[in-house]
């Protein structure tokens, strides 16, 4: 993968994050985006000084479900609240290449198809256990088990010699797990079918990056899990801090873990607060706040703010809309694919693509920040990205010929389907800022100009925790939805398997295909391991998916973050990603 774009010296979209985000005064037709470009990605370093609280703003308009767990987490604000504490496995690059800098060492060996974790001596829970083997092992069994149900068990984890087996129930262990120095040891070796070009990097999907507290949780039954005080309350991490207190649904607050393997961590506490999208500018403009995301419907109003440093980036995220063409199903494991679903007939996701006048959108209520993508591999991962798909340009004409010739017939202000039946969509939107109604009324209005009688669920935007529910277990009269991955908590590996192929449950449309399959399937053989293979795989899967048009990918944004102008050491580039909480200080 040639190196990754960042900009010269932003989080899921207003977050991505394999996450979904909780996104959403009107501005003026501006584009500010040049500014954006040219801020810095970290603050300024200077000399730490011990002692101090930081305030982080969690901007989202629902309560957090406060789910402490990687392998069950589901939504960004929750991850972002543990960040504290919830410390990754491996240190990355800036192209997100996982390295040996961190609290554990990965090796892996192609001849033997391993892969080896070693976590490292003095990496210790924040009750001064060291952290072990068994620890490393735990969370495949907190994944595969169906009853905790996790979202994030996938296929790919099925190349683990043993875990299919287990996570059917015909085994009472995983057999592809070896811990050669005993569970009390440090090391972990996986033992693979096949080994995958993806695993050289962060997010692959085919191992995890995370440990848990096996000595602490081992007596939670896999059905209590996600329920628990112990992962809801008072979960317990290896980072540099540990939960100090948790006001439910509003406030986690953070002090440092004594026993952090780096060193002491220089604040006093972290405190992370709920506020909600509307209030968000105010309370950078008050001060309220030490770190906290720009609204990018707002930078106007804050762009001012005195002793504030901005600091920018354009995260692997995007936001998308898509179409429910089947279900999941959980005794498979697999998504089903129904082919007399209503959304079923490409013409009709492409009419309804070509006929959203993003570019307008994103000009006039997001000061030009966020802008549109062509295609669901974005531009930072290089060459992977074909920039031959030119994506879905706003063409009233070409989406009525669309439509016209697929047999859509209009019989009065309503188009019917090619059968003559009534044509209606439901589309399911989360509740977001002031300017998600306005934006997506807009784009209900350009479907009516077309004749496709497109209405809101229940007449309205729900509420984020609601969405995501109706999501992620088919609630029954959704036809088309909208969704957005923050990829970093996801799959900052490229690979769209994750997310798109049979077996992943985040597969949100359910679409499933020969061929989509045949090509993502190309994408993480071992041919793939020749570079240039790869990328003509990616790139015929990118045209693949825009010609099918299951999935439109609509907006990614410039994030924007306003920091104290007393801290130091905060960033938003993926190398100072693991470690970012220990770095954080007030300067002398």
């Amino acid at each position: 993968m040639k190196k990754i774009k960042t900009l010269s010296s932003i989080a899921l979209l207003s977050a991505a994050t394999l996450v979904l985000s909780a996104c959403g005064n009107k501005a003026e037709n501006t584009d500010d985006s040049k500014k954006a470009s040219k801020f810095p990605s970290e603050m300024p370093k200077k000399e730490a000084k011990q002692g101090g609280t930081v305030k982080y703003a969690i901007e989202t308009n629902s309560p957090f479900t406060g789910i402490f767990a990687s392998e069950l987490a589901f939504s960004k604000t929750d991850i972002d609240l543990a960040s504290p504490g919830n410390e990754k496995l491996f240190d990355i690059d800036d192209d997100y290449r996982i390295n040996n800098k961190g609290p554990a060492v990965l090796k892996i060996d192609k001849e033997k198809k391993t892969v080896t974790i070693i976590i490292k001596k003095g990496v210790k829970w924040s009750d001064g256990k060291q952290v072990t083997a068994k620890d490393l092992e735990f969370p495949y069994e907190i994944l595969a088990n169906k009853a905790t149900k996790s979202q994030r068990y996938t296929s790919q984890l099925e190349y683990i010699k043993g875990m299919k087996a287990y996570h059917e129930g015909k085994a009472k262990t995983i057999s592809g797990l070896e811990m050669p120095d005993g569970e009390n040891g440090r090391t972990l070796t996986i033992h693979y079918t096949e080994l995958k070009p993806g695993m050289y990097n962060s997010g692959n999907g085919y191992f995890t990056e995370g440990a848990e507290p096996y000595h602490y949780l081992k007596d939670v039954p896999f059905s209590k899990f996600e329920s628990s005080d112990k992962i809801r309350k008072k979960p317990m991490f290896f980072g540099p801090y540990k939960l100090e207190k948790l006001v439910r649904g509003q406030s986690v607050t953070w002090i440092p873990n004594k026993y952090y393997w780096r060193g002491k961590p220089k604040l006093d506490k972290v405190v992370c607060q709920v506020v909600s999208t509307n209030s968000a500018s105010q309370s950078i403009k008050s001060h309220k706040f030490d770190v906290a995301n720009v609204i990018n419907d707002q930078w106007k109003q804050v762009k001012d703010a005195k002793g504030t440093t901005f600091i920018a980036n354009i995260p692997l995220a995007y936001r998308y809309i898509g179409f429910r063409v089947g279900k999941w199903d959980a005794k498979t494991g697999k998504n089903v694919m129904d082919p007399k679903s209503k959304m079923n007939n490409k013409a009709l996701r492409q009419a309804i693509a070509y006929a959203m006048n993003i570019e307008d959108v994103n000009k006039k209520y997001n000061s030009g920040l966020t802008f549109q993508i062509p295609t669901l591999i974005l531009a930072q991962y290089g060459d992977y990205f074909d920039k031959d798909v030119k994506g879905f340009s706003y063409n009233l004409k070409k989406a009525n010929q669309i439509l016209d010739k697929a047999g859509y017939k209009k019989k009065g202000k309503w188009r019917v389907q090619p059968n003559g039946k009534p044509l209606k969509i439901t589309f399911l939107v989360q509740q977001g800022n002031d300017t998600q109604e306005p934006i997506y009324q807009n784009y209900l209005q350009q479907w009516h100009k077309i004749g496709l009688n497109i209405n809101l669920y229940n007449g309205r935007l729900i509420e984020f925790n609601s969405y995501a529910d109706k999501v992620q277990h088919d609630a029954p009269g959704i036809d088309m939805f909208t969704g957005g991955w923050s990829l970093t908590s996801i799959s900052s590996e490229p690979s769209p398997a994750y997310l798109y192929s049979e077996g992943a449950p985040f597969n949100f449309a359910r679409f499933v295909t020969p061929e989509n399959t045949k090509l993502l399937n190309a994408i993480d053989s071992q041919k793939a391991f020749n570079h240039k293979y790869r990328v003509e795989q990616f790139h015929k899967w990118q045209k693949y998916m825009f010609d099918q048009a299951y999935v439109i990918p609509t907006t990614n944004e410039y994030t924007i973050t306003a920091v104290n102008d007393k801290l130091t050491g905060y960033s938003v580039k993926p190398s100072d990603s693991n470690d970012l909480w220990f770095k954080v200080a007030y300067s002398k």
